[in-house]
């Protein structure tokens, strides 16, 4: 497989896991486009190492191997297809290795919501601190929140309410559970309005994602192609 291919083929999960930004990223100035969508399938990945089921070890081991990549990036050197496109830009790489063991840590469930966040604060601002160099907009407080936000919805939507706060018994673990933990997590985003546009574009649709779920009481589908251009109209306005 090329270079181009596995670049591609990353690219390509991404957008296949969130369709909405077919339509979003009409609101992305286009030559930012494809380094958005790198940056985010980077964190993807991330996420699916913090979500994996069954034995963690395999998982503990590639945020290893992504800790390592990151600081190789720091110097000007990447094994990785995303780093073609990420590893040019000068970015605390080091800093975002350093804050991945917690998404390791956030797999037992946390104490309540309060403490959910907590304890994803390092890698919030480790993440923020990347995207301002990346797209040159600096993050706030509001920023790293809506980052661990948006990290524990798909906590919440890959492992369950049970993972993510553990309060309850393995019995609750359904729909009720779910509005009730997405609702509490619902309270706690903010909208992060100094953010890069990029990221408040893809904070809208997440948080448009687990509002319709908790809307709903069930999974929905994507909303409408309106609603979705009107959500990412208003969160790239800022």
């Amino acid at each position: 497989m090329s270079d181009s291919t596995a670049l591609d083929s990353f690219l390509d999960k991404w957008r296949a896991r969130w369709p909405e930004w077919q339509m979003a990223e009409t609101f992305v100035p286009a030559p930012r486009r494809r380094l958005a969508v790198a940056w985010f399938a980077l964190l993807q990945e991330f996420e699916d190492a913090m979500n994996i089921a069954g034995d963690p070890l395999p998982a503990d081991a590639k945020l290893g191997w992504w800790g390592e990549e990151l600081r190789d990036w720091s110097r000007q050197r990447s094994r990785h297809p995303l780093g073609r496109v990420l590893e040019p830009c000068p970015a605390p790489w080091d800093a975002l290795a350093e804050a991945l063991p917690a998404l390791a840590a956030a797999r037992a469930p946390a104490e309540d919501i309060g403490n959910a966040f907590s304890r994803l604060r390092g890698y919030g601002q480790a993440v923020t601190a990347v995207e301002a160099s990346l797209f040159g907009a600096a993050g706030t407080g509001q920023a790293v929140q809506a980052i661990a936000a948006q990290t524990l919805a798909a906590r919440l939507a890959e492992a369950g309410p049970v993972a993510l706060v553990g309060n309850g018994n393995a019995g609750d673990d359904g729909d009720k559970r779910v509005l009730q933990v997405g609702g509490a997590l619902l309270e706690q985003w903010p909208l992060p309005r100094q953010a890069p546009r990029e990221r408040r574009i893809w904070a809208a649709l997440a948080r448009q994602r687990l509002h319709r779920r908790v809307a709903a009481g069930a999974p929905v589908a994507v909303a409408p192609p309106l609603r979705l251009l009107l959500t990412a109209w208003w969160a790239a306005r800022g």
